[in-house]
Order: structure tokens, then C-alpha cells, then sequence
């Protein structure tokens, strides 16, 4: 029992270190919890491909996805195409407000947008590839028999760390009522996603 806890305690340390560092899904996610906005649905979508990936890992495929350079390579010039026109689409936010924000009541069109943009920049992204299932695949394989309680551990740091991100962003309302608070998170999310698509495309 106690090896147990120790490997679910150290693969959730470990999980949480890797989600936790400013990126553009976290970006996304912050953005979309302050607005209110297909919150849950952007939540379980980086928490369940987060599971399947680090399943993925923690079964052996770490090994199948390095094999494969050509595939990665893709996968970044694609991301950082994505990421930078994101992140211009953030800028122009930024330059020339588009007054009031939808909050709850948008239109389920705004919704789909929301679950694609969530779902490219979580598998356009070869970086999550890496730390989920070459990086904490690699390191469950070294806790040999408690690999998958370590794996459970990692997996629910993702769901904690997206559940808190998401709906903890609410908090920040009240601060966010003014329009120059938004210019400033959407320059926030337009230098990480333009930082993030120059580095996918320098790496690719």
C-alpha cells in the first residue's frame, strides 16, 4: 500500500510539473474559464486526451513515437501554424476591441469553435507528445510493477490542474470587467501562442 501512494504521489509531482508551465493550452484554457464559456467541454477535452496520452506512455508507445521523427516534424510545423494565427487572431484583439463579450449564452457555432481550437492546440502540439508519452512514459517504466498507479497519479494531476484552471478562472471577473484588463489577457494569450508557434516552427 505504501509503495503504492509513494508511486501515485510521485507520478501526480511529477505530472503536475509538466502541465503546469505557461503554454498555450493552458493560455486557452485560462481565457475560456474567465469568459465562462464551454468551460466544462474544454476542460474534459485536456483532461481525457491528457489520460489517453499518458496511458499511452505508460504502456510502451513512448518508444513508437520517437521512432517516427518525420511524423513530429509535421505535426510541429502544422501546431505552429495553428499558434501563430491564434495568436494573431489575439493581437487584433488587442489592437481593436470587439466590445462586449459573450459569456454562457453563445451560440452553439461559438461552442464547436471552442472544442476544435481546444483540440487542435492539444494534438498539434508535439511538445505534449513528448512530456506525456515519451517523458512520463519513460519515467513510469522505471517504477516497473506500480508504472500504472504512477500513470493514475499523473493523469489526475491533469484533471486537477485543468479542473482548477477552468473553473478557477471565474474568480478573476471581477477584475476582468473593464475592457482594458481583457486587452491585457489577450496580450498575454497572443505572446505565449506566437512564442509557442515560432518555437514549434524553429524545432519541426
Amino acid at each position: 500500500m505504501t509503495a503504492s501512494l509513494s508511486a501515485a504521489a510521485a507520478g501526480f509531482g511529477t505530472g503536475l510539473s509538466l502541465i503546469v508551465a505557461i503554454g498555450a493550452q493552458n493560455a486557452f484554457v485560462l481565457r475560456q474559464g474567465v469568459r465562462r464559456h464551454a468551460v466544462l467541454a474544454v476542460v474534459g477535452i485536456c483532461a481525457l486526451s491528457d489520460a489517453l496520452l499518458i496511458a499511452l506512455g505508460v504502456g510502451g508507445v513512448g518508444a513508437v513515437v520517437v521512432a517516427w521523427p518525420g511524423a513530429l516534424t509535421a505535426v510541429g510545423w502544422i501546431g505552429g501554424a495553428f499558434l501563430l494565427g491564434y495568436g494573431a487572431l489575439a493581437a487584433r484583439r488587442v489592437l481593436r476591441p470587439g466590445g462586449a463579450l459573450h459569456t454562457e449564452g453563445e451560440a452553439a457555432g461559438s461552442v464547436r469553435r471552442a472544442v476544435l481550437t481546444c483540440l487542435a492546440m492539444t494534438w498539434l502540439n508535439p511538445h505534449v507528445y513528448l512530456d506525456t508519452v515519451f517523458l512520463l512514459g519513460s519515467v513510469a517504466a522505471d517504477r516497473g510493477t506500480q508504472r500504472w498507479t504512477f500513470g493514475l497519479g499523473a493523469i489526475l494531476a491533469s484533471l486537477c490542474w485543468f479542473t482548477a484552471l477552468g473553473f478557477g478562472a471565474r474568480l478573476l471577473g471581477r477584475f476582468l470587467a473593464r475592457p482594458a484588463a481583457w486587452r491585457v489577457l489577450d496580450g498575454l494569450v497572443a505572446a505565449t501562442m506566437i512564442t509557442m508557434g515560432l518555437m514549434l516552427v524553429a524545432g519541426a
